[in-house]
């Protein structure tokens, strides 16, 4: 640990202090922080349930695996222009245009059903209605890229950055925990399709009062967005200049998301659909597997959440580096423990006092260990994102995670439609090599990722 971290008195990044500084906050911020709690909460109740929508509605794996890349590629471009016309039309007005954009979004989501008898095609037009509905609900997203870094940069000492994006992340993956649980509550009763359009109905509410409330209350007179995209050649030179760590960062972390990109819009369709495994729980009774896949996020942010800060502080006695490598393992090999997962009970020989027992693990048991695990890779974003920002200079932190994030989300744009393609023909073949792809990459940062000067 280095002797920064060691003086006394210092203020230790605490998890609930984003909380605390969320009730402490201006008007004006604490409008527009609600706003982006209640679209995450819309988000989560209903994106991962998408592809299973898409399913039921006549798409096949290619389409679905088209979608998770069209999804990418507005995750990719979507900043650029929204920063753009937030310079030209002023803050307040871009919010609430986009504001309204997402929540129509959900709406045409919403109304796609009844449109599955049209043909529109080789598919129907319920599914190009969702692709529709793709572009507007995202529009708010396009806000925000750099901004989390920029502030935990400027804020916290370099040896405290892990700690630090464990305390805002705490407080914005709370929608994250409650959305998946908010939808499996609608999915346990009523049936697929009327449930998740109920959900689409409440995110769309949602949306519409946030919307309201930060156009009413929100003052954003004096708040500044940055500069627009100045074109390739700005991506080019920064790219060019990024700090020598990050770059065998970026090529593994690209690595590992593009496995998880393959097979991540197929995780709901394998758990619904593929192993088709439900459960049962006291006084709610039995749920179906749409209902328990809800269930199964809940648990998976929920060890997130609660993993994030002992593991960011974990960071601070052995390296980032090694608190990376576990989270891009964690991705790699869920991809082939999920498709894997027995659809009988497990049997598992468990030594004790007596002698070897005998220990029976349900399938719906088996999945929620496994999700379980899979939280463990939001666990190890803090140490991530502090080995992105960490090497920046420290008034460079958004303009270094910008440029970052635009190459990694750029090539993995078509990872989706990759693994579809595969899916279509073995699901086990397309989350195997996703499996592969990962370890590849996580190979990669354990032989060629360097350590930020502040853990060493």
């Amino acid at each position: 640990m280095s002797a920064a971290s060691e003086a006394e008195g210092e203020p230790e990044p605490d998890p609930l202090d984003a909380f605390r500084q969320f009730l402490a906050l201006p008007g004006d911020v604490l409008v527009l922080s609600l706003a982006m709690f209640a679209f995450s909460l819309g988000f989560q109740m209903t994106g991962r349930y998408l592809p299973e929508y898409l399913s039921v509605l006549g798409a096949g794996s290619v389409v679905i695996g088209l979608y998770g890349s069209v999804g990418n590629l507005i995750s990719a471009v979507f900043p650029y222009p929204g920063g753009a016309l937030s310079d030209r039309i002023g803050s307040r007005s871009a919010l609430t245009l986009f504001g309204v954009a997402s929540t129509l979004g959900f709406v045409v989501w919403w109304a796609a059903d009844p449109l599955s008898t049209v043909r529109f095609g080789p598919t129907n037009l319920a599914v190009v209605v969702i692709f529709l509905g793709l572009f507007l609900s995202q529009a708010w997203k396009s806000f925000g890229l750099g901004a989390t870094f920029a502030v935990v940069k400027q804020s916290v000492p370099n040896d405290k950055l892990a700690s630090g994006f464990a305390a805002t992340e705490t407080f914005r993956r709370t929608a994250f925990l409650l959305g998946p649980l908010l939808a499996a509550g609608a999915l346990s009763l009523f049936e697929f399709t009327e449930g998740f359009r109920v959900l689409l109905l409440v995110a769309a509410g949602a949306g519409a009062l946030a919307t309201v409330a930060q156009y009413v209350l929100y003052d954003a007179a004096n708040d500044s967005f940055g500069k627009s995209f100045e074109g390739l050649g700005t991506v080019v030179s920064d790219l060019r200049s990024l700090p020598s760590p990050l770059r065998p960062l970026l090529v593994a972390d690209t690595l590992v998301r593009f496995a998880n990109g393959m097979v991540y819009v197929f995780f709901v369709i394998v758990v619904v659909d593929f192993l088709s495994v439900g459960a049962t729980f006291p006084v709610v009774g039995r749920l179906s597997p749409a209902a328990f896949f809800g269930v199964l996020l809940g648990i998976e942010m929920a060890a997130a959440l609660l993993t994030m800060v002992p593991v960011a502080r974990l960071a601070e006695r052995v390296g980032l580096k090694p608190v990376v490598a576990i989270g891009f393992a964690v991705y790699a090999v869920f991809p082939v423990l999920l498709i894997s997962a027995p659809a009988e009970p497990l049997v598992v020989s468990v030594p004790g006092l007596a002698g070897v027992g005998v220990l029976e693990l349900s399938p719906a048991v088996v999945l929620a260990l496994l999700f379980a695990f899979s939280g463990l890779r939001f666990a190890g974003l803090p140490a991530h994102k502090a080995l992105i920002v960490g090497p920046a200079e420290r008034d460079a932190g958004g303009r270094v995670t910008g440029t970052y994030y635009l190459v990694r989300n750029a090539v993995t744009i078509p990872s989706a439609a990759a693994g579809g393609l595969i899916y279509g023909v073995s699901p086990p073949a397309a989350f195997a090599t996703a499996t592969v792809v990962g370890i590849v990459g996580t190979g990669y940062f354990l032989v060629r990722g360097e350590e930020f000067a502040a853990y060493a």
